[in-house]
């Protein structure tokens, strides 16, 4: 009696159902083919060429869920979900594993996953387990169908205001600084160049089945090379962030308490230093929890975060009478390419646009969700900037806390929830980086605690090293917004679907997506090209 190989039972256990009755109909087919004698070798042969025809032409699910890095979506969950995120999403074996290292509070379970995936493996392992591939399909199949039920239209607005209103926020009235007035108009095409883009990702999404993530999308369009391009795009716009996170938090508790300074060794630190040290210090603890859905709630606040802020600042203008006041010039050809840059990272959410629109319970509504989140955005930006530049003029600091006075009550409120709120997203952040740095190793490395304990911990110093190497928040978010958000968010999601929709694309779009490019390139050349030199000046 002859039993099959892996291959030549891929074909027949493709899952196509979603009921039990069907599930256990497709298991009997194929546990009887297992005990076919040997008189049908021929037979057998025919559907295994049949099958591996098949399985190599196949575009679907299964390729994508075994792609680096595998962890993108589960890890990206945990800054979009407005309701208590869905451990069972992590129900396939190897994702499972996954889920338990940090996601779980099971304490018995292994702490890092076992991802295949070594530097010396493909990326794209055809030749896998078909029956691990008939597993994580139904998982992804039947958590996707979950998810749909999840989010109503409104928690999908508030999962884009709260993903696209962030840090950003702080430097549009340093942005109208550099750019003059007229730059606000920038804010303004950006945001509907930025929703459109977003709704060309919906369309990726739509045009084969299997997408789910922004790196599925760049490995349909250009492959490997395009997957791996977009995933270390945004992995470093992640790690960025947490760079921003350690400036931020210690520009503003150095503000609070301008004379605090450390000596060790004979080492002195001032204010800065030492509170970037403490804060490093008190984030280190987060990314090491074994549960990050404690703080995944608390950085859905981020949108009332944000809120107070401005409140803040709209009370000290106007009830502690601190004033308005008309300055600024019309437009600054010599900056703007900074102030591009900082308009370019107010809109860099395209990272989990693709987690949104699955998420959704009428996906039909996506581009609704975006223009509504984006217009509220926009409002929110532009009314910041324009109320902190007339506040403080000339003055004002990359961010507007710093101008705050102290004396009020309100601008203590501002600053303290100012440094509070990236505490809380700050293991949320990177811990997608560190997921996808221990795919790449070894299993028998990645079943290590101290392994997955010691990339976390270097991580978040690696962090504190940049935010003392380069302690200019504007200037390093507009080199961010210039050369990460624009690939992101305008450059790559209209090559991406020019490729994805060659042939079915109209000519208006066609043309739309490459002046789209051109925009985004030249924006981008230049805008990294002025922050970089902002940069070296300023550390000369």
């Amino acid at each position: 009696m002859k039993m099959k190989t892996d291959e030549e039972l891929g074909h027949d256990r493709r899952v196509e159902f979603e009921t039990d009755d069907e599930e256990n109909e497709a298991e009997t087919v194929a546990d009887s083919d297992e005990v076919d004698d040997d008189d049908d070798d021929d037979t057998e042969c025919s559907k295994t060429s049949s099958s591996n025809k098949s399985d190599q032409s196949d575009d679907g699910l299964g390729n994508y869920v075994s792609s680096w890095p595998q962890s993108y979506r589960q890890s990206m969950d945990m800054l979009t979900t407005v309701a208590p995120p869905n451990m069972n999403y992590l129900a396939s074996p190897r994702l499972a594993r996954l889920g338990s290292s940090f996601f779980s509070s099971q304490q018995n379970q292994p702490l890092i996953p076992e991802f295949d995936t070594s530097l010396n493996n493909p990326l794209i392992d055809k030749d896998r387990s078909t029956h691990s591939s008939h597993l994580e399909n139904q998982s992804f199949q039947k958590n996707s169908s979950f998810r749909s039920q999840q989010c109503s239209y409104a928690q999908a607005v508030l999962n884009g205001v709260n993903i696209l209103c962030g840090v950003g926020l702080l430097a549009t009235p340093y942005a109208i600084k550099e750019g003059g007035w007229l730059g606000l108009s920038v804010l303004f095409i950006f945001g509907i160049i930025s929703c459109y883009t977003g709704v060309l990702l919906k369309q990726c999404l739509d045009s084969t089945p299997g997408l789910q993530t922004y790196p599925d999308i760049g490995q349909a369009a250009f492959g490997t090379v395009g997957r791996l391009f977009i995933s270390v795009c945004l992995y470093i716009e992640l790690y960025s962030s947490c760079v921003e996170y350690i400036i931020l938090m210690s520009d503003n508790l150095s503000s609070l308490f301008p004379n605090a300074h450390v000596n060790v060794a004979g080492l002195h630190m001032n204010s800065q230093r030492a509170f970037a040290v403490a804060t490093t210090i008190a984030v280190l603890p987060t990314v090491w929890l074994r549960d990050l859905g404690f703080l995944s709630y608390l950085s859905a606040g981020g949108v009332i975060a944000s809120l107070l802020v401005v409140f803040c600042l709209l009370w000290v203008g106007v009830v502690d009478q601190v004033g308005f006041h008309p300055v600024g010039t019309a437009l600054d050809i010599t900056n703007i390419p900074v102030a591009i840059g900082l308009y370019a990272f107010c809109y860099a959410g395209h990272a989990v646009f693709p987690n949104i629109y699955s998420s959704m319970r009428n996906k039909a509504e996506f581009p609704s969700v975006l223009m509504v989140s984006f217009a509220i955005c926009w409002a929110i930006y532009t009314g910041v900037g324009v109320l902190g530049f007339l506040m403080f003029g000339e003055s004002i600091e990359s961010q507007f806390t710093l101008n705050l006075p102290h004396q009020f009550v309100a601008s203590k409120i501002g600053v303290w929830t100012t440094v509070v709120n990236p505490l809380t997203k700050y293991a949320l952040t990177i811990t997608p980086v560190a997921l996808s740095l221990e795919e790449l190793l070894p299993s028998h490395n990645a079943r290590s605690h101290f392994t997955s304990v010691a990339i976390r911990t270097a991580l978040v110093l690696s962090t504190l090293v940049v935010a003392l190497s380069v302690p200019f928040f504007g200037f390093l978010m507009a080199l961010i917004g210039s050369f990460l958000s624009m690939t992101v968010a305008l450059i790559f999601p209209c090559a991406s679907y020019l490729k994805i929709m060659r042939g079915r694309a109209t000519r208006l779009q066609v043309t739309a997506c490459a002046l789209i490019i051109m925009v985004g390139v030249v924006c981008s050349c230049f805008g990294s090209y002025s922050a970089i030199k902002r940069i070296a000046d300023s550390m000369g």
